[in-house]
Parts: structure tokens; C-alpha cells; sequence
């Protein structure tokens, strides 16, 4: 009998575990360079478009809950992801209003850097930001912008951290 008790939870957790896989989706389109994968069927593509390029922007159902842009920046030959995150705070997230710093660590995933974290007000409401610095060349780095409330991105750290990792180039 106990031996038929550990096989069923085994049974459970393998379907368990291909059932959370199921839900995720990768995301790429021929213009992108990149793909990456969005964890949950709560995640979902707004694409923007400029006359030059597509910047696709992803909401964890709606914009309070996550929201992710990224974007390409080109960098010199010597610069480190800590200082392309120092010059972001310095000249553009500095200016948010209630901003506060938040500390730098490192990452690891399919494309190294770092994150930084800061608080911010928007409407009155407490905003926390998450920034990933994935340095893709010695010329080129991948940012992902993750902003939201307070308490949900809090929650959803595990899902932010899964999206940086799956982050990938073509």
C-alpha cells in the first residue's frame, strides 16, 4: 500500500509539474532578436510600434499588477552592467517622484548582469520598479523594465526573475 502511495504522488507531481509548463508561452516575432518566455496565461503582449522598430510591452493582466518593456541599448566596449544601472538611476529614474534607491545585485540566467530594484509614487499609489541589465555583447545590453504596485510585484518576483532567465537570443 505505501508503495502505491508513492507512485500516485509521483504520478501527481510529474503531471503537476508538465501542467505548469503547458501554461507558459514563449514569445518572439521575426523583427526581434530575442525571445523569452512568459510564465503564466496571465501575462500578455501589448506591441508598440514606431516607424523604425517594435517594442513589444507585456502586462500581468493589467499595468498595476507588472508591467515589462524592454529595451536594447548599445553600450562602450568597456562598460559593466552596474554602469549602465548606475547611469539609469542617475539620469532617468531619479527624477520619479518619492523615488528611493533600492540595492543592485548580481544575476545569472542565459545572459548575465544585474538587477536593481527602486520605489516610486504614480497617482498616489507606493510603485516598486525592477530592472534587469542583461549584457547580450561587449557593445550591447538588454534591459527589461519590470514596474508595478508594491505588493504585486512583490509577489510576483519568482515570475520577473523566470522571464530575465528565459531570456534568449536568436
Amino acid at each position: 500500500m505505501r508503495r502505491l502511495t508513492i507512485f500516485s504522488s509521483m504520478i501527481f507531481l510529474a503531471a503537476f509539474a508538465s501542467s505548469l509548463k503547458a501554461q507558459s508561452q514563449v514569445y518572439t516575432t521575426d523583427n526581434l532578436e530575442y525571445s523569452l518566455e512568459l510564465p503564466s496565461p496571465t501575462w500578455r503582449v501589448i506591441s508598440t510600434r514606431d516607424a523604425v522598430h517594435e517594442h513589444p510591452e507585456f502586462l500581468n493582466g493589467d499595468r498595476l499588477n507588472g508591467y515589462l518593456k524592454v529595451r536594447k541599448e548599445a553600450v562602450e566596449a568597456n562598460t559593466t552592467m552596474s554602469d549602465l544601472a548606475r547611469r539609469d538611476l542617475d539620469q532617468k529614474l531619479r527624477y520619479l517622484p518619492g523615488f528611493v534607491e533600492g540595492k543592485e545585485e548580481k544575476f545569472n540566467g542565459r545572459l548575465d548582469g544585474v538587477t536593481v530594484s527602486y520605489e516610486f509614487t504614480q497617482s498616489g499609489k507606493a510603485m516598486v520598479g525592477r530592472i534587469y541589465f542583461l549584457q547580450s555583447d561587449p557593445r550591447s545590453a538588454y534591459v527589461l523594465y519590470f514596474t508595478g504596485l508594491r505588493d504585486s510585484i512583490g509577489r510576483i518576483r519568482n515570475q520577473t526573475d523566470a522571464i530575465a532567465r528565459s531570456f534568449k537570443l536568436k
